[in-house]
């Protein structure tokens, strides 16, 4: 998420795990969230939300032409099963993050 409007500014990055295996515990995600590992964590994240199973049909998506509110983010990439999310997994890409197969030029995280 991001928030650049107001006094302070913020942004945050979500990771969620749906192994059924002890890294999927709770005591499994505070392990991985040490600030030993966040790093690593991190960059193997990034590294993979740069290719989706649907490229380049998903990096390529235009949202002007089917009038949907999300770019380079499908089910396979980057939508969240979170019923809760107050945005409704709305305004997502993955090119804003990392460089995809159809644009480079507008990444955040750039190597």
């Amino acid at each position: 998420y991001a928030d650049v409007e107001g006094e302070n500014p913020q942004a945050g990055i979500l990771i969620y795990t749906a192994a059924a295996d002890s890294d999927g515990t709770l005591g499994g995600l505070v392990e991985l969230g040490k600030p030993e590992r966040l790093g690593e964590l991190l960059e193997q994240a990034l590294d993979r939300a740069r290719v989706c199973s649907s490229d380049p049909l998903c990096s390529e998506h235009d949202p002007k032409k089917d009038r949907s509110l999300h770019s380079a983010a499908c089910h396979a990439c980057s939508f969240v099963s979170e019923t809760s999310c107050e945005k409704g997994n709305r305004y997502l890409d993955r090119s804003l993050l990392v460089p995809t197969l159809d644009r480079a030029d507008a990444a955040f995280f750039d190597r």
